[in-house]
């Protein structure tokens, strides 16, 4: 299985990390315009969906855990010709929240499983998405 890691440190109070990364008007400023549809209960939907060059892209998954201010995790699937929607062809996503040196630590895991899925090196501040999600909190 590849888990790849992100971590950013936010130098914001933890309700405006926690809020950037759950109310969908917020997300869609951070994830390349994806509207987010789910009402965060556990084992309810979550689904992403955006446009790109006039095709609709979607993902969609099951939420598995919430904490308020400190964890969301959830299973999603990317769909793509060759995969079928069948539970080994989904991968999870955990966000975690924590404090450190008066800053929001902020770890994004994804755990792959699937078929083909690479293991990369862990990312911090280089990541282009951590970037625009640091710039919409720290504003």
């Amino acid at each position: 299985m590849a888990t790849n890691i992100s971590t950013i440190y936010l130098d914001a109070p933890i309700d405006k990390v926690w809020n950037t990364l759950t109310k969908p008007e917020l997300v869609k400023q951070w994830q390349y315009g994806s509207d987010l549809i789910t009402d965060w209960k556990i084992g309810n939907e979550i689904r992403f969906k955006n446009e790109w060059e006039g095709q609709v892209f979607e993902q969609w998954g099951t939420i598995l855990e919430v904490v308020t201010n400190k964890k969301i995790k959830y299973s999603l699937f990317f769909p793509r010709p060759e995969l079928e929607d069948k539970p080994e062809n989904y991968f999870i996503m955990s966000y975690i929240l924590s404090e450190e040196n008066q800053k929001i630590k902020l770890e994004i895991i994804q755990e792959d499983n699937r078929s083909g899925a690479v293991q990369e090196r862990p990312q911090g501040e280089e990541n282009p998405i951590l970037q625009g999600l640091k710039a919409l909190i720290e504003l």
